[in-house]
C-alpha cells in the first residue's frame, strides 16, 4: 500500500480486494481507495464521474473506490496500528437531513494482511460501532451522519483472518484505531486541536506509549538516524519494503513474531531523496535509490 494527499484529496493506492458503502460501492478488486473533499454547495448529477474524472486528472485508473467529503484533508487522520491503517476525515454538523450541513465522517480500513469477504463485510460494522462509540464519549446524542461512509480493503494475498469482530485480532485493532481516529479527526475539524497538516498516529508498546503522534517539529526521539536527517517521511510509505539492502526482519519483542526493522535505512532521511518523492508521490524504490 502507498498514499499520499493534496489539499484536497487523499490517494491510497495498491493492489487491494475492498467493500465500500460509498459511490459505486460493493465488493470487487480495486487499485485505488479516494478521499476528495468538495464545497459545501456541491451539487452534481454523477457523482460517479465527478469521482472517475479526478482520478483521470491525477493518472490514477478509474478501477477504484471514492469517498466524498466537505472536510479538507489538513484534519485528516492516519491512525496505525500493527499491520491496520485506518484513514479518517469527519465532520459532524449533519446528524440530521438537512442539505445545507455537509459535513460526513468518511472512514477508510486497509489491512496488510489477508481477509476473509466476511472479514471485509465485518469490518464496517466494527468501524462503524467504533465510530459511534466515539460520537458518545465527545458527548454527541447520535452515532453518525446521514452521510457517513467506509471502504474496507487488504492487500491481496494469503487469507489469514476469517473474521473481524471486536474480539478476533484484527477486530480490536480496527476497533481501537477507529476509535482514536474518529475522535482526533473531529477535533481537528471544529479547532480544539488544531494541526495545518494531516496527523500522523501510531500504537506504539514502546514503554508503554500506547497511542503517539508524530509532530516532525516535536519529536522525542529526534535524531533516531543522523543529525540534520529529514524527517517528512518518519513512517516509510514503503514498509515493509522487504529490501534486504535496506533492512532485515528481526523477532518482535513483544510475541517473537517476525517483524522488519529498518533501524540503518537512512534513504528517506536524506534531503535529495525526500524531496524527489514529494515532487513525484508514484515513484517506486528503486527510482529512489537510483535518485
Amino acid at each position: 500500500m502507498r498514499y499520499h494527499y493534496t489539499k484536497d484529496t487523499l490517494f491510497v493506492w495498491g493492489d487491494f480486494k475492498a467493500v465500500s458503502t460509498g459511490v459505486d460501492g460493493g465488493i470487487r478488486y480495486v487499485s485505488t481507495l479516494m478521499n476528495h473533499t468538495v464545497p459545501k454547495d456541491f451539487c452534481h448529477d454523477n457523482p460517479l464521474e465527478y469521482i472517475r474524472n479526478i482520478l483521470s486528472e491525477n493518472d490514477f485508473k478509474n478501477d477504484a473506490f471514492g469517498l466524498l467529503t466537505a472536510v479538507w484533508m489538513q484534519d485528516l487522520c492516519v491512525v496505525q496500528y500493527d499491520y491496520i491503517t485506518v484513514f479518517v476525515t469527519a465532520g459532524v454538523s449533519n446528524p440530521n437531513p438537512d442539505p445545507t450541513k455537509p459535513h460526513t465522517i468518511n472512514i477508510i480500513v486497509v489491512s496488510a494482511e489477508g481477509f476473509s469477504d466476511a472479514a471485509l463485510l465485518e469490518t464496517i460494522i466494527t468501524a462503524t460501532e467504533a465510530k459511534a462509540h466515539a460520537l458518545r464519549l465527545l458527548g454527541r446524542d447520535f452515532t453518525g451522519t446521514t452521510s457517513d461512509a467506509v471502504i474496507a480493503a487488504y492487500e491481496t494475498g494469503e487469507i489469514k483472518h476469517t473474521y473481524a469482530g471486536t474480539f478476533t485480532e484484527p477486530g480490536k485493532r480496527i476497533y481501537a484505531s477507529v476509535l482514536h481516529g474518529v475522535t482526533e479527526a473531529i477535533k481537528r475539524h471544529e479547532g480544539t486541536v488544531v494541526r495545518n497538516r494531516p496527523s500522523f498516529f501510531i500504537y506504539s508498546r514502546y514503554g508503554n506509549t500506547g497511542w503517539f503522534e508524530w509532530i516532525k517539529e516535536d519529536c522525542p526521539y529526534y535524531p533516531c538516524h543522523f543529525k540534520g536527517q529529514v524527517c517528512d517521511f518518519c513512517y516509510c510509505p514503503f514498509y515493509p519494503c522487504k529490501d534486504e539492502s535496506l533492512g532485515g526482519w528481526v523477532a518482535s519483542s513483544t510475541d517473537g513474531e517476525p517483524v522488519w526493522a529498518c533501524t540503518e535505512c537512512h534513504l528517506l532521511h536524506n534531503k535529495k531523496t525526500a524531496e524527489y518523492l514529494i515532487k513525484h508521490p508514484k515513484a517506486d524504490l528503486e527510482e529512489l535509490k537510483n535518485v
